[in-house]
């Protein structure tokens, strides 16, 4: 798999902006990115940036998806609805998911799961609080997280996994080369624990990732993408972040 570029507008936007930006995007990805590029708005912006995207690179994403492939969850969304409307990728475990809405690594690994079942890529977020890397817990963290959160059925092929340090979302806090690439080699290694495969495995770096300092991060070993937030909202900075891939 080559870099990912995946942009997570998070709970933001509207069908006003979704039409702004998909049309902004559309003309810059004429010129053919190097990178895959996923956009995952929100749930109810997922059908209109669909339409959007059509006859473009660009794919779509989910920010979640539930674990069962239909029945009694209001309010929730199953990956194979997910997968009928159009998107390849779907985000699991992100940390704002983890906080907010209390999901164990189990409950991950079980939507992870339902992903792949679907024929969708789940993209997994593992990733240690400020007040986990102050007390030299990352390690332990990540490890506790890849072995709990990714199911066993998946493989370099079928998923990708998302490092983001909960301390550098949304913060203007970047984590260095000296913070990434240990991680990443690290979360290489856990993947292969389970007599998998792990070459080729695509690891997103995110973490207050834009323009200004993407090529730096791409750059890093171990790195093959970048799951963005905030600056996905930017046309412009988002399109930096694509073209910052070597």
């Amino acid at each position: 798999m080559g870099y990912l570029i995946a942009g997570n507008w998070k709970m933001n936007g509207s069908i006003a902006f979704a039409r702004e930006i998909t049309a902004a995007l559309k003309a810059k990805a004429a010129h053919a990115p190097k990178a895959t590029v996923a956009l995952c708005p929100p749930a109810p912006l997922l059908a209109e940036v669909a339409a959007a995207l059509k006859g473009t690179p660009i794919v779509l994403g989910a920010q979640d998806c539930h674990f069962a492939e239909k029945g009694a969850h209001t309010g929730d969304v199953s990956a194979t609805l997910l997968k009928e409307i159009g998107c390849r990728y779907a985000i699991v475990g992100h940390s704002e998911r983890r906080a907010d809405h209390g999901e164990t690594d189990a409950l991950v690994q079980r939507k992870a799961a339902a992903a792949l079942r679907a024929g969708l890529t789940p993209i997994i977020c593992v990733g240690e609080t400020d007040a986990e890397r102050e007390r030299g817990e990352t390690g332990a963290v990540i490890a506790r997280q890849m072995r709990g959160s990714v199911p066993e059925t998946a493989t370099v092929a079928t998923c990708v996994i998302a490092y983001e340090p909960v301390w550098a979302i949304g913060t203007g806090k970047t984590a260095t080369i000296a913070d990434i690439e240990p991680v990443h080699a690290q979360i290489q290694a856990l993947f292969a624990e389970a007599g998998r495969a792990s070459a080729g495995l695509a690891i997103l770096y995110g973490g207050s990732v834009k323009g200004s300092n993407a090529a730096a991060i791409l750059a890093c070993r171990g790195v093959s993408g970048a799951l963005v937030g905030g600056a996905s909202l930017d046309a412009e900075d988002f399109w930096r972040i694509v073209t910052a891939c070597p």
